[in-house]
């Protein structure tokens, strides 16, 4: 049930939907619930509908409160009861139409609903369609720790319509360029000399510039997950910046965008990476220098120290009690760093605090 189709396929406009369903989705057309948030939902909500009627039998629709404070149990439940008592069944399926929130929950309820579902990502914010619509991590946040529960449930799907970014607040937009430059960081050195050649571009939100930003960021993406489905080896490459960003994430109560707390663990991780010598201080400050050109913030006041290295030791990216840390052997290519001390992260923590 589970069909792989690992990298998106790019759309012009939602009116593609009907084209591409016929010709990629390897599933039953009958019955589809479009799911998406109190944001999405009003922008395209309607729009999707209509070309998802040209294919399936039926399409219901159904809106989470938006905002990650929502990205709970609680509002999984009220899904998978609508679902029940919508009867919808095994030969169903849900299309997740929205951003990064949006998407897990969905794909979480689709993951759990009867043992499974099939899922379609329709991603409308920058950092979904780079990153979290593709490579079927699921899953919502519990008693403050992010994404603690879920599960792996590859999408049948992923129709990724850059043109939507035309709406996306800028907040958003700079949120998602944290996940951008991660990418870069960690597996693809072109890219970065890219995004900072077309930094001009990217902020204006030039559409042929975005398009091919988005596009060699999905393939990186798509190409680790295509090797590690699960996250047993070199997956947990893509969670350079998130060890301590989401720590930063938590301990600010989800105030800060998550792009902007990778941005902020990023730096911390590009720090450390120095102090082992690693990359250069010259190599350091162009890391900086990149994320400045797109607003991408790295450092926060307000915090403690001691706060951050104990939402730190608490990720679920422990394994036999000791920090699975992703650092930098060179801008463009990262490591599985299993032996990082309390001391090291302290030293990186000191770093994203000190401009308070």
């Amino acid at each position: 049930m589970n069909h792989v189709k690992t990298g998106p396929v790019f759309l012009k406009s939602f009116r593609e939907l009907p084209e591409v369903l016929e010709q990629e989705l390897p599933i039953q057309k009958n019955r589809v619930m479009l799911v998406g948030d109190t944001n999405t939902i009003p922008l395209y909500g309607e729009a999707v509908a209509s070309e998802l009627r040209k294919v399936f039998r039926e399409v219901g629709m159904f809106a989470f409160e938006a905002g990650e404070e929502h990205k709970t149990l609680d509002s999984v439940k009220s899904l998978l009861a609508y679902l029940i008592d919508s009867r919808y069944d095994r030969k169903d399926c849900i299309a997740a139409l929205g951003g990064g929130v949006a998407g897990d929950m969905a794909g979480f309820a689709a993951a759990i609903f009867l043992r499974g579902i099939p899922v379609i990502q329709i991603p409308t914010s920058l950092l979904a369609q780079i990153d979290s619509s593709i490579g079927g991590k699921t899953g919502v946040d519990f008693d403050g720790y992010k994404n603690m529960i879920g599960a792996f449930h590859m999408p049948a799907l992923v129709c990724t319509c850059p043109a939507a970014l035309s709406t996306l607040p800028e907040e958003q937009f700079r949120a998602g360029m944290g996940e951008v430059v991660k990418s870069a960081l960690l597996a693809d050195a072109d890219l970065c000399s890219f995004l900072v050649s077309h930094a001009d571009e990217i902020r204006n939100r030039d559409e042929d510039i975005l398009f091919e930003m988005i596009r060699r960021t999905c393939a990186i993406k798509a190409e680790i997950v295509r090797r590690d489905p699960t996250e047993q080896g070199e997956r947990a490459l893509l969670n350079l910046g998130h060890t301590i960003g989401h720590a930063v994430e938590k301990a600010c109560h989800f105030s800060r965008l998550h792009g902007e707390c990778v941005g902020i663990g990023l730096n911390a991780a590009a720090y450390m990476s120095l102090r082992r010598g690693k990359i250069s201080e010259e190599e350091y400050q162009d890391i900086l220098h990149m994320c400045a050109l797109f607003g991408i913030p790295d450092s926060i006041s307000g915090l403690t120290e001691e706060e951050i290295l104990r939402n730190t030791k608490s990720d679920k990216k422990m394994a036999a009690g000791q920090i699975r840390f992703i650092l930098l052997e060179k801008p463009g290519r990262a490591y599985i760093a299993d032996d990082v001390t309390d001391e090291e992260m302290l030293c990186g923590i000191r770093r994203i605090l000190q401009k308070e």
